[in-house]
Order: structure tokens, then C-alpha cells, then sequence
């Protein structure tokens, strides 16, 4: 007898089945090895957009967390997640109904002889109850919950992924306005050449070579303003469905891009990035869940037990129904044993394994994944810095020489394809630090959002690393 004791206690406490652990250490970078500015804050803060100092885009931030319909259609999954996790969560409890009944029946002449008349009132209670003994149901929980974690680390990704859209769609429409501007302005300025080449036309001190030159620049640039508005209403109108509104009357306060400030951000280690980016969460509870299904997939080998009762009264009168004397009850308990199905249970368990396979290696691409967005957030970010630094000093230099260009052109010593080339180099310089900068600053947005934007697991969600969650113990099943 000790014998059978001691075999059932390994059984019961020796078969705990952890989630995989999905990363080798060859899989675990040391560090990022792309460029990172010094001084900076490591890791963002969860409220980064605040760090450009742009009250519009707060608020515009504020009003998509809390209108956004991709955001709405996430709560939503979370619901069915919980819902499906109550679901489950109910096969641990005894189930309970009740119920009442009420018969009249008559006859007359020959037809009394199989028909009796009477009244029956019944009242009855009846219990069933699965005991959990091979962890079955928990296991079924366990993977409902898990996919509830999965459903709200999912609900994280999406607000990190709006915010970041916000972010994009309004800097991208600044700047847009920003490169309208400088072909505005482009313009203005070959008018005010134009102006003296008619003049100077007039006078008969130069041809109508230089004057059509001068008109064919103007409807050169005058030709990228339609795409440049069109880019820049598409942007708005992506701003305002980011927001939960429609496009009709919805507008940015002008602003200029230059005005809004970059707070600079650093990576930490590479092995605490998992921990901090919400997709990389959700594929870790995914596969939790898969896990979980793995074990109940061999817990349904051995056999269920059940318990269950009944009771009531039954009388020909209301009066008398809750009388002792017309009670009655019964109970009992059942063991159901699978002997063939035709190996539906071992395709199962297959089926449940291979689909275990697919998360860890889903798992593992979230993190490499991971790991080069970061390296080529951190790229960029270093890239359109320096390209930044390069164009305004082109900018600078480009400026003088129009100057320059235009002084000698008024006074006769310098041709105009020689004024028709600085402006050209000046417009064009100063059009690419336009989108340089916004390449700047959404590569800053990639990098918030690449680290996670702040947001942090908690410990006791972890299955992955040293802070997995115990697990309850689970029987094996003989491969």
C-alpha cells in the first residue's frame, strides 16, 4: 500500500510541465551595436510624445487613446478573451439546476382503464460535478488565460502603434506644410528675378532666352505644389481617422516643424527589450497558451470522474409537496475511461504539439525582430541627424551664393543660368531639409515605439526567463 501511495505522490508531484523557454543564448544579443547619443535617458518614458513639448499634439494623442476604433476593436477582443476565461473557468464548480413540474391528467368510461386522473406537483434538484483530478480543466483555464494576456499585451501593441501613427501623420502634415511654403516662397523669389529680366527685355538688354527660362522655372515649381497639397490633405485626413473623427472640418493649428522638440532616448540590454515591447508579450502569453493546451492534451488520455445527485419531492398536492414523506434522492459517481477512438486522442495531442512548434518559433521571430527594429531605428536616427547637419550648412552656403547670383545678374556681370542654378540648389536644399527632418523625427518615433514606448511587463505575466510563473503540477502521458 505505501508502495501505491509513494508512486501516486511522483506522479502527481513530479510531472510539472514549464513552458518551453524559447531562447538559446546564441539568439541573445550582448548589446545594440548601432549608434546611440550620449547622455541620453535609457529607455522612453510611457508618456514619450509629451517630450516634443507640442500641446496640439498631446492633446491630439489624448483624443485617439480615447476615440481610436482600433483601439475600440482591441477592448473589444480583450472582452471576449475574459469571457472565454469565465467560460472555462466554470468547469472547476459543481453545476447546479433546479426544477419544478406540474401534471393533470383525467379520463372517462373505457379510456380510465390505461388513462389514470390526478394531479402530480414535482420539485427537483440536480448536482453534477467533474472532479479535476488530472488537471484537465485547469489546463483549459490556463490557456483561456493566457490568450486573455495575449488579447490585452495586443491591446498595448495597437495603443503604441496608434500613438506612434498620430505622432507620424502630424508631423508629416507640418512638414508638408513646411515644403508648400518653400515653394511658396521659391516662387516669390523667381518672380522678383522675373521682374527685372522683363525690364532688362524691355530695354533690349538681353533676350527673350532668359526671360522664357525664368517662366519655364516658375511653372516647374509651380507643377509640385498639386502633389505636395494633395500628400498634405491625404495626411490630415489620415490624422483625423487616427483621432475617431471624420475628415469633414478637421484641421491642424499651424505650427512649425522645427519648433518641436526630439528628446533623445538610448536602448538598455538587449535581454530587457523582450520585456518591453508589447507584441513580444503577446507572442510569449500565445505561446503560454499553446502550452497549456499541450497539457491538456495528455491529461485527456486518462479518465474522467464524475459525481452526481439529485433530489425532491413529488405529491398530488401543493399542500403536501415539501413533506418528508414525499421526498426522495439519488447519487452517484462515474468513471469514463477512453479504450479506441481510432487515435483521435494521439492526433490531438500531435496537433497540439506541432501547433506548440509554430508559437516558439513565433516567439523567437517577435524577438529578432525586436532586436532589429531597435538597430535600425538607432541607424536612422544617427543617419538623418548628421544629413541634417549637412543641409543646413548647404542651406547657408546655398543662400549666399543666390545672394551673390542675383547682385551680379542686376548689374550685368553675371549670366542667368548662373542665377537659375544657385536657386535651384537653394530651393532644392532647403525642400530636402524639410523631409530630412521629418525623416529625423519619425525616425525618433520608431525608436520610442521600437523600445517598447514605456510600456513594461510585470513580473508575475512572465513564462519566459528566470520569472516564469509556476506552474500547477500536471500528469504526463507515456510518449
Amino acid at each position: 500500500m505505501s508502495k501505491v501511495w509513494l508512486t501516486l505522490t511522483v506522479l502527481l508531484a513530479g510531472c510539472a510541465t514549464q513552458v518551453p523557454q524559447a531562447l538559446p543564448p546564441r539568439l541573445l544579443p550582448r548589446t545594440f551595436t548601432g549608434p546611440a547619443p550620449s547622455g541620453a535617458q535609457i529607455w522612453p518614458d510611457a508618456s514619450w510624445w509629451r517630450g516634443f513639448g507640442d500641446p496640439q499634439l498631446t492633446t491630439f494623442v489624448e483624443q485617439a487613446q480615447a476615440e481610436n476604433r482600433d483601439l475600440a476593436i482591441a477592448a473589444a477582443r480583450v472582452m471576449q478573451a475574459e469571457a472565454q476565461s469565465t467560460i472555462q473557468r466554470s468547469a472547476l464548480f459543481p453545476q447546479i439546476s433546479g426544477q419544478s413540474n406540474y401534471q393533470a391528467s383525467g379520463c372517462r368510461g373505457q379510456s380510465c382503464q390505461q388513462y389514470l386522473s390526478g394531479r402530480d406537483f414535482g420539485l427537483q434538484l440536480n448536482a453534477s460535478y467533474q472532479l479535476d483530478f488530472w488537471g484537465l480543466a485547469r489546463d483549459n483555464l490556463r490557456a483561456a488565460n493566457e490568450q486573455l494576456k495575449a488579447a490585452r499585451f495586443a491591446q498595448q501593441s495597437v495603443a503604441l502603434t496608434v500613438t506612434a501613427n498620430v505622432a507620424s501623420q502630424y508631423l508629416t502634415v507640418l512638414s508638408l506644410r513646411r515644403r508648400i511654403a518653400i515653394a511658396d516662397e521659391y516662387i516669390a523669389a523667381i518672380n522678383s528675378i522675373l521682374d527685372v529680366i522683363k525690364l532688362r527685355v524691355r530695354a533690349g538688354a538681353t533676350s527673350h532666352l532668359d526671360l522664357a527660362q525664368e517662366q519655364a522655372q516658375i511653372e516647374a515649381v509651380q507643377a509640385q505644389l498639386p502633389s505636395l497639397e494633395t500628400l498634405e490633405k491625404e495626411a490630415l485626413y489620415s490624422l483625423a481617422v487616427l483621432l475617431g473623427r471624420p475628415p469633414e472640418g478637421f484641421d491642424v493649428t499651424p505650427s512649425e516643424l522645427d519648433a518641436v522638440l526630439v528628446p533623445p532616448v538610448e536602448a538598455g540590454l538587449p535581454s530587457d527589450l523582450l520585456l518591453r515591447r508589447p507584441d513580444v508579450a503577446q507572442a510569449e502569453a500565445i505561446l503560454a497558451s499553446v502550452h497549456a493546451n499541450v497539457d491538456a492534451a495528455r491529461a485527456a488520455f486518462l479518465p474522467q470522474i464524475s459525481l452526481m445527485g439529485s433530489g425532491g419531492f413529488l405529491s398530488s398536492t401543493i399542500a403536501t409537496l415539501l413533506q418528508v414523506s414525499n421526498s426522495g434522492y439519488t447519487y452517484g459517481a462515474g468513471l469514463l475511461q477512453t479504450i479506441f477512438d481510432g487515435g483521435k486522442l494521439i492526433g490531438e495531442k500531435r496537433l497540439a504539439e506541432a501547433t506548440q512548434k509554430q508559437y516558439l518559433a513565433a516567439y523567437q521571430s517577435a524577438a529578432l525582430n525586436a532586436y532589429a527594429d531597435v538597430e535600425s531605428a538607432l541607424v536612422e536616427v544617427a543617419n538623418t541627424g548628421r544629413a541634417e547637419n549637412h543641409l543646413r550648412s548647404l542651406i547657408s552656403a546655398a543662400q549666399e551664393a543666390f545672394e551673390i547670383a542675383q547682385l551680379q545678374y542686376r548689374q550685368g556681370v553675371a549670366d542667368l543660368i548662373i542665377v537659375l542654378q544657385a536657386q535651384g540648389t537653394l530651393f532644392s536644399a532647403e525642400d530636402q531639409l524639410a523631409q530630412t527632418v521629418l525623416a529625423n523625427r519619425l525616425a525618433f518615433i520608431h525608436l520610442y515605439a521600437a523600445l517598447g514606448g514605456g510600456w513594461v511587463e510585470k513580473p508575475a505575466e512572465r513564462t519566459q526567463f528566470a520569472a516564469a510563473v509556476p506552474l500547477q503540477p500536471q500528469y504526463a502521458v507515456p510518449q
